[in-house]
């Protein structure tokens, strides 16, 4: 008979078995007299508990079979990045309100980045396959109704309703592979999937800008939802995990299993929603400050929103610290070093991609005057490039079981990409022949990329490889956290730093009576571009330049601190 929540517990004895707030249930095994084993094995310098490398936490799971179930929302998740950054200038024109696009990214991640951790515990509780059904119908009624959307507004709340399902397509999936691969064989499966991932966004720039420029950008989202129902489907009838040997509930005593009550209550969404509305606080104060006319940082609103984000963010570790039973995000698991320094050069790193991702494609289309998709299309070395470092970074690390030297070296590469992609931005149009440029920039963006998709992979090995498998769901959630961190503060900031450039110097560069009303129609509308006079759009070409080189310029600078970052990871050689 296949075990279920109770069969182990009545093969002997049923003991009390107090669990530890993150343990898992795969972390403990209850042999037929009822005794608890450890599933782990203290290393060799001690204390610490370490899985064993070549057996993986659920055994018998056919990975060639979960794979493709988990292929497609990947797959999904990755596409709808790149859609929306290839329309989004066809979409802020449309809507007359291009200075706030940015907020079509920002809004997916704000809500990606506080439940993505949630889906860690939630998954364990409830089961992967529950939490991964979950995050697809919430995704595809969000891509719907981004579709259905009447202006900016609702679009921004669809983006940050598909965001919830969005964070746990990605996360779910990258749990599920560390229960059913082990850590030796672990960066060559997340290659795997990285690419799933690469070819998602290779595919998602080109069409949504194909999209936007024919039969209109809404069907770039519409078209998700059927796409999501079959990854539904598949999940549904696909995917077969054996069932948990004990239910995560606490306190477990023979038959007693806790009630829904009792494990919601050991969800941290106290943490999850003060997170939210800090980061909103502070994402609203920065906006105010630019794009509002009237309001700048010392005016008493956004000053006002601002400090509310400050103590947002003070409540969040107090109640990480102090108040939850079970963070997610648990202080004294962050602090650790091998644990800090892989999560802060993730957030550092995928700040620095997301900021590329969005702003070559606008500088194609407000620079070079290139269509959507045209701009879509220069995102295609970007996915080549992380597509080659996930897979040979995996491959790598399962031959020789070192990641230290891999990382290091990666996010140099990355740090140099990012050089040569910032000179070229701010060659564009000085001397060299543009051919010559663009063709750097493609060599600069492969570089970058290759550094990013090695980094990904190699980080996630460093965090697994130091604790235990009991803290890998909880972990892995963590890190998510931290991409998802990395990648909305410094869009934002990035965005706002292009608007600001870009509003000065058309304020001081163009003359005449209606220059704020030019000043205005521009920051909303790239259409606007091609009606003005060919010296006035020469100057609003050089202005996107210019706000795009300091935007690239901040990406060299968080560059450099993933590179640095990386210098405190603590490599556990993974045996053979």
């Amino acid at each position: 008979m296949p075990p279920n929540e109770i069969s182990p517990l009545l093969a002997g004895a049923q003991p009390n078995i107090r669990y530890d707030d993150h343990i898992t249930d795969q972390a403990l095994q209850v042999n037929g007299n009822g005794a608890t084993q450890d599933a782990l094995s203290r290393n060799s310098s001690g204390g610490a508990l370490e899985q064993d490398p070549d057996v993986p936490t659920i055994s018998g799971v056919n990975i060639a079979a979960v794979v493709p179930a988990m292929a497609i929302g990947i797959f999904l998740a990755s596409m709808d990045n790149t859609v929306v950054v290839a329309s989004y200038g066809r979409i802020g024109t449309e809507m007359n309100e291009l200075n706030r696009t940015s907020w079509l990214s920002t809004a997916y991640l704000l809500t990606t980045t506080s439940f993505q951790p949630l889906y860690g515990k939630l998954s364990d509780i409830y089961g992967r396959k529950a939490c991964l059904l979950l995050a697809y119908s919430v995704f595809g009624l969000g891509c719907f109704f981004c579709g259905i959307s009447r202006n900016l507004n609702d679009l921004i709340a669809a983006r940050a309703f598909a965001g919830i399902g969005g964070g746990g397509m990605t996360t779910v999936a990258s749990i599920l592979m560390s229960d059913i691969v082990s850590i030796r064989k672990r960066g060559t499966w997340q290659g795997i999937l990285n690419i799933i991932f690469a070819l998602g966004a290779a595919v998602g720039g080109p069409l949504g800008g194909w999209l936007s420029d024919t039969i209109g950008w809404r069907w770039a989202f519409i078209g998700q939802a059927p796409l999501t129902l079959i990854a539904f489907l598949t999940v549904t009838f696909a995917l077969h995990l054996p069932q948990d040997p004990v239910k995560y509930t606490g306190v477990i005593t023979g038959r007693k299993v806790a009630s829904v009550k009792t494990k919601l209550l050991r969800v941290d969404f106290p943490g999850a929603f003060t997170l939210v509305l800090a980061i909103f606080s502070f994402l609203l104060s920065l906006d105010l400050s630019i794009n509002s006319i009237g309001f700048s940082m010392s005016s008493l609103i956004t000053l006002s929103i601002f400090l509310s984000s400050v103590l947002l963010f003070v409540s969040f570790y107090h109640i990480e610290n102090s108040y939850s039973a079970e963070p997610f995000c648990p202080p004294e698991l962050v602090k650790r070093r091998e644990i800090l320094s892989p999560c802060i050069a993730n957030f550092f790193c995928f700040g620095s991609a997301m900021v590329v991702l969005f702003h070559i494609p606008l500088f194609s289309q407000a620079v070079l005057g290139s269509s959507a998709a045209a701009a879509g299309q220069r995102l295609l070395p970007m996915i080549a490039g992380s597509m080659l470092g996930s897979l040979g970074g995996g491959i790598y690390m399962q031959k020789t079981g070192k990641y230290y030297w891999l990382t290091f070296c990666a996010y140099l590469g990355l740090l140099l990409g990012a050089v040569v992609i910032y000179i070229c931005v701010l060659l564009t149009g000085t001397g060299p022949s543009q051919l010559i440029i663009n063709m750097c920039m493609l060599v600069g963006m492969v570089i970058f990329n290759v550094g990013l998709g090695i980094g990904v992979t190699s980080t996630l090995i460093a965090l697994i490889s130091n604790v235990t498998s009991a803290e890998q769901a909880v972990v892995t959630a963590i890190s998510y956290l931290f991409r998802s961190l990395g990648s909305v503060l410094s869009l934002s900031i990035a965005a706002g730093l292009v608007q600001t450039v870009l509003r000065s110097c058309l304020l001081e560069k163009l003359g005449g009576d209606d220059v704020l009303d030019i000043v205005r129609r521009v920051r909303r509308d790239l259409d606007y571009i091609g009606e003005l006079k060919p010296d006035q759009v020469v100057v609003v070409r050089m202005c996107y330049q210019d706000g795009i080189t300091d935007a690239m310029l901040f990406v060299v600078v968080l560059g450099f601190l993933c590179w640095v970052s990386s210098w405190g990871i603590r490599e556990v050689k993974v045996k053979k």
